[in-house]
């Protein structure tokens, strides 16, 4: 004989059939709210990457005389890749793109850091004026924000020059030397209160509480700044940084916008840049899209190498 089944053992099947039956409605609400963004993140984000490394598997042979007969793709396999590792231009916008974002990206966090614990400060005045002052400049659109900087570099033109060699500055913005810095003051201008906002918003979700408790315990503002502030901030500090880090690897408006003022921009002054001649000058759009996957690819692992370091050195101080 099977053994009776007890009241207990019912009531808990009982309770695990109604709890079934009250999930899977839920599942499939919570199913359908994330349909949407899936069928956008595959179409704008999943299909672009997997048409890109399908473009870059290819290559373009002509037929005929001088090649100017008929046009056919082949499969090219890593060629795109490997002419494009060879290419110097390329290769050494890279340096310069890196070379960039090893001062930039740390100069304009730090400002923005600075900003953000003066407008927090307890003794700060006109707060909702200067964040918006602050913030104005990434209002303004990349490509309009090169331009009016590229008035201010041009000598005869520009009303700064004129001061600075009236002060006896011989000063040139586009000359082969301070180019560079010239468009990382462009980029410091636009995203620093960008960065300065988001930092902000992550002081406003500190409690309080922690700083009452610190002033009773006779903390002065710079220990509160530097004790709480600081690190309770640290996940903002690390998205900006890593946004940051992205951004420089896609520098494209502002030399772009400046070559016409210099000669010191050329085709690979940097990776985005090459790839845009490539593609749309040079008619190589493989190529262009092998050097987009490579420009891909650093950005990925400069961020997740950003994240792990710091991932690591929170474990230790946790520790």
């Amino acid at each position: 004989m099977a053994p009776a089944r007890t009241p207990t053992r019912t009531r808990t099947r009982t309770r695990q059939r109604s709890r079934q039956r009250v999930t899977a409605p839920r599942n499939r609400a919570a199913a359908g709210f994330l349909l949407p963004f899936c069928l956008l993140f595959l179409a704008c984000f999943i299909a672009p990457i997997g048409y890109a490394l399908y473009q870059s598997m290819l290559k373009v042979e002509r037929t005929g005389a001088l090649g100017l007969g008929s046009e056919t793709q082949v499969f090219a396999g890593l060629s795109n890749y490997t002419h494009a590792l060879e290419d110097d231009r390329f290769v050494a916008g890279f340096g310069r793109v890196l070379l960039f974002g090893a001062v930039q990206v740390p100069v304009m966090i730090l400002l923005a850091t600075v900003l953000a614990l003066l407008l927090e400060s307890a003794s700060a005045r006109g707060v909702v004026f200067f964040r918006a002052a602050f913030f104005l400049p990434y209002g303004v659109p990349g490509v309009i924000a090169s331009i009016l900087w590229g008035f201010l570099y041009v000598p005869g033109i520009s009303p700064l020059v004129d001061v600075l060699h009236g002060a006896g500055w011989e000063v040139d913005f586009l000359s082969d030397g301070t180019l560079l810095w010239s468009i990382a003051n462009i980029v410091l201008w636009q995203f620093t209160g960008y960065n300065m906002l988001v930092l902000i918003s992550q002081l406003k979700a500190v409690p309080g509480d922690l700083y009452e408790a610190a002033r009773i315990d006779g903390a002065n503002a710079w220990q509160v700044a530097w004790r709480i502030k600081l690190p309770l901030m640290r996940p903002a500090l690390v998205l900006t940084t890593v946004f940051s880090i992205i951004g420089t690897l896609q520098l494209f408006s502002e030399p772009l916008v400046l070559r016409p003022l210099t000669g010191n921009v050329d085709t690979g002054y940097t990776p985005n840049l090459h790839a845009y001649d490539e593609a749309f000058k040079s008619n190589n759009y493989h190529g262009a899209a092998a050097e987009a996957v490579l420009l891909a690819l650093v950005a990925c692992v400069l961020s997740f190498g950003f994240l792990r370091l710091v991932g690591r050195s929170g474990k230790g101080d946790d520790r």
